[in-house]
């Protein structure tokens, strides 16, 4: 489903290129879908915001959680969070969970385009418009990636193609 797309930003769609899967529900008290994003979750101060999901898709052994902006200046868009290996008995990231490499869950925590490997805020360059970020859980059907192959969030991507079995995507905009 692509219901982020929108004139208003220039990127693609990220999704557009995968596979269609299963949807499920994910929520926040953090992000109101398509709406801009709070001051919180944009800066060098941010915060990872909460994030849960219910409705998995049978099967799903393990969990990933990215953060991607598909429209800042780059060929490649702009990585802000990837972690995986999220056990699948959890069910919600509190405010804050990526402000530690492992979330206090065992997962993976891969360095994004910032360098940091925690959540790196909304701070697209000031004038060049309104970037998405897009806030994505994906249902995996394996306990564990391989963690010690997966070097940067494309890695992450190129794994999760061939072991996601369902996505669910919330999304806000944020503009400097």
């Amino acid at each position: 489903m692509s219901y982020y797309n929108d004139p208003r930003f220039p990127g693609p769609d990220p999704y557009a290129p995968l596979k269609q899967l299963p949807a499920f529900t994910l929520t926040s008290t953090d992000i109101v879908d398509g709406e801009r994003l709070a001051d919180t979750l944009a800066g060098d101060n941010a915060v990872s915001p909460q994030l849960a999901w219910e409705g998995l898709p049978e099967g799903t052994k393990s969990l990933a959680v990215t953060c991607f902006d598909p429209d800042a200046p780059t060929a490649s868009g702009f990585w802000h969070w990837s972690v995986f290996n999220i056990p699948v008995d959890v069910t919600e990231l509190p405010s804050g969970a990526g402000s530690t490499e492992d979330l206090g869950v065992g997962a993976v925590t891969l360095a994004g385009d910032s360098g940091q490997k925690t959540y790196y805020g909304a701070n697209p360059p000031a004038g060049h418009g309104p970037h998405r970020y897009l806030f994505a859980v994906h249902a995996v059907d394996v306990e564990q990636l391989p963690a010690d192959e997966i070097a940067n969030p494309t890695q992450l991507g190129f794994n999760l193609y061939f072991h996601s079995i369902g996505r669910a995507i919330l999304w806000g905009w944020y503009e400097n």
